[in-house]
């Protein structure tokens, strides 16, 4: 049985209760709207929306090629891939140190599902059929295609591309290659797996020509991957009117930071300086095949 003296406690202990109550809801509110807040502040900082918050991953190639990686070391910034992937990092505000490389193969980096790297950068040709699978960047380096063959070989002397139609052409799976031989050449076509096993089926004899992307086409030569071999000249109208893009996956937070890099590398004349210091050597005084 209460009191009246009873009845008062009850009632100031039930104030109280409702007092701290609505004490900790506004305390909750208050913390839930600077969590929100921070989310928010975040969700606006590119440098966050990576893999590893604070980190930029790009992957490449494994091996990658000269002059697009030279020898084979992307993290020194030298080779027109490398040093561009550094200035597109510095565009989205990430440092030198922030960059972290990883590799790799060509057909991964273009097939659907999850990825654990922020960007791709290894001559990848804009397709809207990859697009499906990726996002792009814009263009940045449009690349022509060209033909290899050995010196001794019996097509060395071919001066056209109808002088090609009788020999076994190798080529580089779902590149821009396929397609320009497919359209200018022949239907029956080899295809490899990656450049290196490429330029061994050239070099063992497997196939007579081998067509790839005009700078490595030098590159190959060059660098001896095939011996005794020459760059019989590049394709007339091989030009890829898209261009090589950045992959990204796909719907991916960076796609049009990335984008906004790229067009303002291309602006400020940043693009031509790299082409001009990385690739000239290996895009001048060829043999145009019609």
């Amino acid at each position: 049985m209460f009191t009246k003296k009873g009845l008062v406690r009850a009632a100031v202990a039930t104030v109280s209760t409702v007092a701290l109550a609505f004490s900790a809801a506004c305390g909750s509110s208050n913390n839930n709207s600077d969590a929100n807040a921070s989310s928010n502040a975040d969700s606006s900082d590119i440098t966050q929306q990576t893999v590893t918050p604070g980190k930029l991953t790009i992957a490449t190639g494994d091996p990658a090629y000269e002059p697009w990686v030279m020898n084979d070391k992307p993290e020194s910034g030298e080779g027109f891939e490398a040093a561009l992937a550094y200035d597109v990092a510095e565009k989205l505000g990430f440092d030198k140190s922030d960059v972290v490389w990883t590799r790799t193969t060509f057909d991964s980096a273009i097939a659907p599902g999850a990825k654990d790297w922020d960007l791709n950068i290894q001559q990848f040709g804009i397709t809207d059929e990859r697009k499906q699978a990726v996002d792009f960047s814009s263009g940045y380096y449009k690349d022509t295609q060209s033909v290899v063959v050995k010196k001794d070989g019996k097509f060395a002397s071919a001066t056209s591309l109808a002088d090609l139609k009788d020999a076994v052409i190798g080529v580089m799976v779902g590149t821009q290659a396929y397609t320009i031989v497919k359209d200018k050449i022949k239907d029956d076509i080899q295809t490899f797996n990656d450049d290196a096993s490429l330029a061994q089926a050239l070099e063992a004899g497997q196939i007579d020509a081998l067509v790839t992307n005009t700078v490595e086409s030098v590159y190959m030569v060059q660098s001896e991957q095939v011996k005794d071999a020459k760059v019989l000249g590049r394709i007339a109208g091989s030009e890829d009117k898209d261009g090589l893009g950045i992959v990204l996956p796909k719907d991916s937070k960076l796609t049009s930071a990335v984008t906004k890099a790229v067009d303002d590398l291309n602006a400020d004349g940043t693009l031509k300086q790299l082409q001009d210091k990385w690739l000239a050597e290996y895009t001048t005084d060829l043999t145009e095949l019609k």
